[in-house]
């Protein structure tokens, strides 16, 4: 008979065959890395984005009239409370400080001379050598001296005043803008017939700091339903707790605490405002930054985790597998909840006792028998 001719099906065939045969069937089990899911007490949270802001946030404006003569910091330092930042010319309230003085010592004889004159009147009335009427003149023109002498104190307090807001200091502490307006400029003050004052500079605090973000109102009740207690509080009675990072994809998380709650949902968004407050001793952070926040949003629980790289994703459901005391690859659908610390929350679907393959899961087929080797489990540090 003639040679009969195989093609590449029939070779595929074969060497299935010989594959399946005894000399395959006498290699082991693959080997596996297996351990129980982590027992471990965990919160849940949830993550916002939001803007920090400073606590504050001071416009500095002239409250005198005049040419600006000096600036006495650099754009952009840090300036303490109190420090020295302009200087507009004070001679003319110098003049009004000593015209303001002089019209006080006027005013100040009128009261004495006043004064005397009803003193005189009292013993001449009293010897009947002065009509009442004369007297009395003299009583109502001492009481006219002394409120001409309190209208003159007033008129002196208020040019002090005037002279003393010729020096602007800082009225906090932060860190300061660029100057707006340069020296030989004259200034508006007081926003005097309508005119705005000048604005000088501006002064931003850093520490500490704002952090504000907007949740909607199903996460707000949420909270509230597990906490069962308002934002800006927490259960043991003191203001609840979150992390806060710089930038939305930063890993270095901050402790901070919600210090304000807004006061209704904005009805068009359907948010509400919410406050944290955090350190900034380094002035790392800069007012107007973004970040994101991260709060709790359970009470602490008792949960089940495994590593992300166990869980295998078939569809829409999350399997992991397991290994039974024989051996055998069964695979277990999970429900499963947040990342924490690198690992894997599992709500239900697996318990404490199964036996997870958290290495070597190329090596594992459902229904097939592995070698399983004892693992065991450490959660990643936050931030790491």
């Amino acid at each position: 008979m003639a040679p009969k001719f195989f093609g590449p099906a029939a070779l595929f065939l074969a060497s299935s065959l010989l594959l399946s045969g005894p000399a395959f069937g006498q290699q082991g089990a693959p080997p596996v890395t297996v351990s129980p899911p982590l027992q471990k007490e965990i919160t849940e949270h949830q993550d916002y984005t939001g803007q920090f802001a400073a606590v504050e946030f001071v416009e500095i404006r002239a409250k005198v009239s005049g040419y600006l003569t000096e600036i006495h910091f650099t754009d952009g330092q840090m300036v303490a409370k109190g420090d020295l930042l302009f200087v507009i010319d004070p001679r003319p309230y110098e003049n009004a400080v000593a015209l303001a003085r002089a019209n006080v010592a006027q005013a100040s004889a009128s009261v004495e001379l006043a004064k005397r004159q009803l003193v005189r009147g009292g013993e001449l009335r009293q010897k009947d050598f002065l009509a009442q009427s004369d007297y009395d003149t003299r009583l109502q023109q001492e009481k006219i001296a002394e409120a001409a002498l309190e209208g003159a104190h007033a008129t002196l307090r208020d040019a002090e005043l005037n002279l003393a807001f010729t020096r602007v200091t800082a009225p906090t502490a932060g860190r300061i803008g660029a100057h707006q307006v340069s020296v030989g400029n004259l200034i508006s003050g007081g926003g005097a017939n309508g005119v705005p004052a000048t604005l000088l500079t501006t002064i931003v605090s850093l520490d500490p700091l704002h952090f504000t973000f907007d949740m909607s109102e199903s996460d707000y009740l949420g909270l509230q339903k597990a906490f069962g207690v308002g934002l800006d509080q927490s259960t043991a009675g003191g203001k609840m707790k979150v992390s806060i990072a710089l930038g939305t994809n930063s890993d270095r998380w901050r402790d901070g605490e919600i210090d304000f709650l807004d006061n209704q949902i904005d009805r068009g968004t359907g948010t509400i405002r919410v406050r944290a407050i955090l350190d900034n001793h380094e002035h790392a952070i800069t007012p107007g930054g973004f970040g994101k926040i991260r709060l709790p949003s359970t009470l602490p629980y008792q949960a089940l985790l495994v590593p992300e790289s166990a869980v295998v994703t078939d569809q829409s459901r999350k399997i992991v597998m397991t290994v039974a005391e024989d051996g055998t690859v069964i695979p277990k659908m999970i429900v499963p909840g947040q990342i924490i610390e690198g690992m894997q929350v599992v709500q239900s679907g697996i318990g404490p006792e199964d036996k997870i393959i958290i290495n070597g899961l190329m090596r594992a087929r459902p229904g097939a028998k592995v070698t399983a080797q004892l693992g065991s489990l450490s959660p990643r540090p936050q931030g790491q």
